[in-house]
């Protein structure tokens, strides 16, 4: 009688598992005094203002005043986490506002010496006539002396 000797099959080598560092989703883009973070071909995630304000201070170094753009992914984090905003947006926008107010050498809520900003709405795809455009915030009572004497109009 022979007897077969059968061999077990050796096992394969444990994988390595290897973690990648994940890099966090940029939110927020900035632009004037001739730099951007982007440029005018990202549209998909700039929106079309975004993008060419971008290419006009980063690439075509016009003078454009100091800025930011919030990413249309923001708009897709919002929807995909039951309408939650990324835990990073409110410290990077206040990062850029802080960036403004060094460029301007003006003071967002300041009292004598006040910045104000706009908010214009972008998309990914154009749409005339249908976003909101907010002016002027940072202008309050406590502001408003402060604007006036800059200015010299009390209009």
């Amino acid at each position: 009688m022979v007897k077969k000797t059968v061999k077990k099959a050796a096992k394969p080598a444990a994988k390595k598992t290897v973690k990648k560092a994940v890099k966090a989703a940029k939110y927020v883009y900035s632009f004037g005094a001739g730099k951007a973070e982007g440029n005018g071909k990202m549209k998909e995630l700039l929106g079309g203002k975004g993008a060419n304000l971008a290419e006009m201070s980063g690439q075509l170094k016009l003078p454009v005043p100091p800025g930011f753009t919030i990413t249309t992914e923001v708009c897709t984090y919002y929807w995909n986490n039951k309408r939650t905003y990324p835990k990073t947006l409110k410290a990077d926008v206040e990062a850029n506002l802080k960036k403004i107010e060094r460029e301007t050498k003006k003071v967002f809520g300041s009292e004598k010496n006040p910045l104000l900003v706009s908010v214009r709405s972008g998309a990914r795809a154009s749409m005339p006539g249908m976003m909101e455009t907010i002016l002027n915030i940072g202008l309050t009572e406590k502001t408003i002396p402060g604007m006036i004497a800059k200015t010299g109009d009390e209009r």
